[in-house]
């Protein structure tokens, strides 16, 4: 059975190597026929079908001589187990041993033989004919070998060619798909350029994208080797993109434009901090009373409040239009158009800011500008400054690097430079004033001016490190350092001109009444003034020599005392009455002493000062005292009253009066000259001031405790000779309790008319 199917199996497949060696002559047939006949087909012709057919048949060839090998050896596997089955059985009978005595098992074993007999003859036919069938197995695998090595030898011809096909084909696939790569590029170039043509007025966003697509495409042509038209497509593409950064120039130009305008002041007010708002107006106007309180005149109320502070500075461009001039300006940097960027930015910009600053009230004054103005006029102006200084940067300058920043985001050295050139005119225009002060004329009263105009520049440094960074914008910052060391050193020479001020005033306007000099009353404030400027008054001193504020200060106060105490002496010498000078000086320094004790110089100064100072204040009112009333209390003296020992007649009014021998016309002179001499000091010492109450209080006890008593003493002992006489009231003219009344009087500054009242 098996051999006839294998029989039936080689004759299905003995035509496979006809048509198999017909389809291989086709197919070099083919090839050679398409190599000859240009002439008729018009060139190489590829043939994949007969191909594709040639191998298809190898693969099943393949596959069936795996399926015949496999059958064959199982077949012969087969066979042998049968001969090696029939052996072993032949084996096993010639081993039986025959025992005649056993008739029944003769006959069984007789049987027995028989039957293995016929067995074993068939298995030996079985056996003949697996053998014929391995034999024929042998002879067609010795076949299959030789028709395998055939057909190796007759492919290898065909697979060279299809591996050339192949290759060929994908060549031709990769130009077909540059082919479209570069039509498609064609595709986007004409696309680009009618939107360019069409202007960026109505969609800005399509004509960068069509920008960046032309771009793209000079790139794309510029890289392909071999291309005849690159040279042409990449000269327009570039004609067509200075055309279209020239529209990009004028549509930023014009965007910006737009939208850059003036900020008003109350929109810049709106951006400070509550407690800094003007309550009404603005501070800008000229001669302004209230000006200067825009600024920080103490220099701890913006200090202290600090963290509370929030300053908001406007958006001088809507938010809205920032990323479009970004784009744009991203389109004139990569065409190298840096410059003129720059210049357009600039002259729109620069205006608008200039503009912002003047609506504000800032004015650029020089020096012979500030000479001419009125004291008053030039406060408020410095006030003015001082709250301008704090908008320009905290506000508007703010805004302007924000603005800078996110157009030119990622160019930071072109952002750097059109912010200096933006602001540089108008940081000249404020410092310029700034400058004006600092170099102008000295005088004591600018001293405070100068230390709020320090301040400002010194709370204002690190701000104006961070906004003004980098190399453009250098010249700014080291014109703002500047200002502020000028007005350190103005302010400190300030210090020196107060001080030999002090010392050497000549004002010839003396004080009549003996009250605090104007001089003394302005030095003290000027002193508590410069305790309101501790923290600036440290920031100068370590400025220029590097000490402490506290010995700096402390010895700067003393040096002003004691020039002050100098011109009090000098000018207390205009007095001809010597009381008058002790109580000039008395009421003074009695002024300075309350004063410090009040204020934070107290610790500075010490206790020992005051103390010292207070002693000082005594002994001017114990030289009042004595100079004042010396003679006064003569007058109620006992000392020249005794008798002379002249007689007179009875009832006569030179006669006895007392005990004491004092003599009556001698007693009438002395209450005489008393009553003329009180009249005086009463007349005149009323005119004359003493301020503070406690001190006039005390003075006038002080006179009280010596006067009134003395003239009780002397009353009592000769007002008898007197009242005996005839018109005692002329020469008691006054009871202690008058005196005492009187003495109320003094030291109130009354006028001469009143005191005659």
């Amino acid at each position: 059975m098996e051999t006839e199917e294998l029989k039936a199996w080689w004759r299905e497949n003995q035509p496979i190597e006809e048509e198999e060696e017909k389809e291989t002559s086709d197919v070099g047939g083919g090839l050679d026929s398409g190599e000859h006949s240009g002439e008729h087909s018009g060139g190489w012709r590829w043939r994949p079908a007969t191909t594709a057919a040639t191998t298809n048949s190898i693969e099943k060839l393949y596959q069936t001589i795996i399926i015949t090998s496999f059958s064959l050896s199982l077949s012969l596997s087969l066979s042998l187990s049968l001969s090696l089955s029939l052996s072993l059985s032949l084996l096993v009978l010639q081993n039986i041993p025959h025992n005649s005595s056993n008739s029944n098992m003769g006959i069984a074993v007789a049987g027995a033989d028989d039957l293995l007999s016929e067995k074993a003859a068939k298995m030996r036919e079985s056996l003949q004919r697996s053998q014929t069938i391995t034999d024929n197995v042998v002879t067609i695998l010795g076949s299959f070998d030789h028709r395998l090595s055939a057909l190796e030898t007759a492919m290898r011809p065909t697979q060279i060619r299809t591996h050339s096909i192949r290759k060929a084909h994908e060549n031709i696939d990769k130009t077909l798909k540059a082919a479209e790569v570069i039509l498609a590029h064609f595709d986007q170039f004409r696309q680009a350029e009618t939107k360019i043509l069409k202007g960026p007025h109505e969609e800005l966003e399509n004509y960068l994208q069509a920008i960046a697509k032309l771009r793209s495409n000079i790139q794309f042509f510029g890289n392909i080797k071999g291309f005849k038209s690159s040279d042409g497509i990449i000269n327009h593409a570039n004609n067509l993109l200075a055309k279209a950064i020239s529209k990009l120039e004028d549509e930023f130009k014009q965007l910006l434009s737009s939208y850059s305008k003036p900020v008003e002041p109350e929109r810049l007010f709106d951006c400070l901090p509550n407690s800094m708002r003007p309550s009404s107006g603005s501070p800008g106007h000229e001669g302004d009373p209230n000006g200067k309180n825009y600024s920080n005149h103490h220099p701890d109320a913006h200090n202290n409040n600090g963290d509370a502070v929030v300053y908001t500075p406007p958006a001088l461009i809507p938010p809205r239009i920032l990323p479009l001039l970004h784009d744009l300006a991203q389109q004139m940097v990569d065409a190298g158009h840096r410059q003129q960027l720059l210049k357009i930015y600039r002259d729109a910009r620069s205006n608008v800011l200039e503009e912002s600053l003047q609506k504000l009230g800032v004015e650029k004054l020089n020096k012979d500008d500030v000479q001419k103005l009125q004291w008053e006029i030039l406060e408020a102006k410095i006030g003015n400054w001082i709250h301008f200084m704090r908008i320009a940067v905290k506000l508007l300058f703010a805004g302007e690097r924000k603005v800078c920043d996110e157009i030119f985001e990622g160019f930071d050295s072109l952002s750097e430079q059109c912010f200096a050139e933006v602001t540089t005119n108008s940081v000249s225009m404020l410092l310029s004033f700034g400058e004006a002060i600092a170099k102008s004329k000295r005088s004591p009263e600018k001293l405070f001016v100068l230390l709020d105009m320090y301040e400002i520049m010194q709370e204002l440094h690190s701000e104006i490190e961070t906004l003004f960074k980098g190399k453009a914008c250098t010249e700014i910052r080291e014109a703002a350092m500047g200002l502020t060391k000028r007005l350190a050193q103005t302010a400190q020479e300030t210090f020196g001109d107060f001080e030999e001020a002090v010392e050497k005033d000549a004002t010839k306007t003396a004080v009549t009444d003996g009250t605090v000099h104007p001089l003394t009353s302005y030095v003290i404030n000027y002193v508590k003034f410069l305790f309101d400027y501790r923290s600036t008054l440290k920031q100068l001193f370590q400025e220029f020599e590097g000490a402490d504020d506290s010995p700096q200060l402390a010895s700067v106060t003393m040096r002003i005392m004691q020039a002050l105490q100098t011109n009090l002496d000098g000018k207390s010498k205009q007095y001809k009455d010597p009381a008058l000078t002790h109580l000039f000086l008395m009421n003074n320094i009695h002024y300075i002493v309350r004063s410090v004790r009040r204020s934070e110089a107290k610790d500075l100064l010490g206790d020992d000062w005051v103390q010292r100072h207070r002693r000082t204040v005594q002994q001017h009112a114990n030289q009042y005292k004595r100079n004042a009333w010396a003679k006064i209390l003569q007058c109620l003296s006992i000392q020249g009253l005794a008798s002379s020992g002249g007689g007179s007649g009875a009832g006569g009014d030179g006669g006895a009066g007392s005990s004491s021998g004092a003599s009556r016309a001698a007693v009438k002179e002395r209450f005489k000259t008393f009553n003329v001499m009180f009249e005086e000091h009463h007349q005149k010492q009323s005119q004359w001031t003493v301020p503070d109450s406690e001190l006039r209080e005390s003075l006038r006890l002080a006179v009280a405790e010596v006067l009134l008593p003395a003239y009780r003493s002397f009353l009592k002992r000769f007002g008898s000779l007197v009242e005996s006489g005839k018109t005692p009231q002329k020469y008691i003219k006054y009871t202690p309790e008058d005196l005492d009344r009187m003495l109320g009087e003094f030291f109130e500054g009354k006028s001469m008319n009143e005191s005659k009242r």
